[in-house]
């Protein structure tokens, strides 16, 4: 199932279902109140779907600062705790940069390429190492 996420949870920020994945695509910067948002809807629309990952692509984001960083952390902690992965998408090399200079390491946080990537990587984290099997979901 396919879906959009943006007015149940009021944010400005798009959060799209795409099978079990939720794709949120961030462009320009986020001022803080949307990032705070962003954070939220993001949450609540793991718990509503769940999903076993959320793509967060920050090809559109040209700066970051610490509090950003810090929403990119508790958004990966939170879905982690949802029993759901994060990973961050398309980060542009001056962004990466910024984020090393701040201290921010981003735990939790897995990164790729491109959001094809990033759904690759999803795809293969539902695999579980010990039985070889694909993730089950408890009806």
């Amino acid at each position: 199932m396919t879906g959009a996420f943006p007015s149940p949870y009021g944010g400005q920020v798009p959060v799209l279902r795409i099978g079990d994945v939720l794709l949120v695509t961030l462009q320009g910067d986020l001022h803080d109140g949307t990032a705070e948002q962003l954070q939220q809807d993001v949450s609540e629309a793991a718990a509503d779907s769940r999903v076993k990952g959320v793509v967060i692509d920050l090809s559109g984001v040209e700066m970051v600062d610490s509090f950003l960083g810090r929403v990119l952390s508790d958004i990966a902690a939170k879905t982690r705790l949802l029993a759901a992965e994060t990973v961050v998408a398309g980060m542009r090399p001056a962004v990466a940069i910024t984020l090393v200079e701040l201290g921010l390491t981003l735990p939790g946080l897995r990164t790729a390429l491109s959001s094809d990537e990033a759904l690759r990587l999803l795809g293969e984290a539902s695999i579980s190492p010990r039985h070889g099997r694909t993730r089950q979901e408890s009806p």
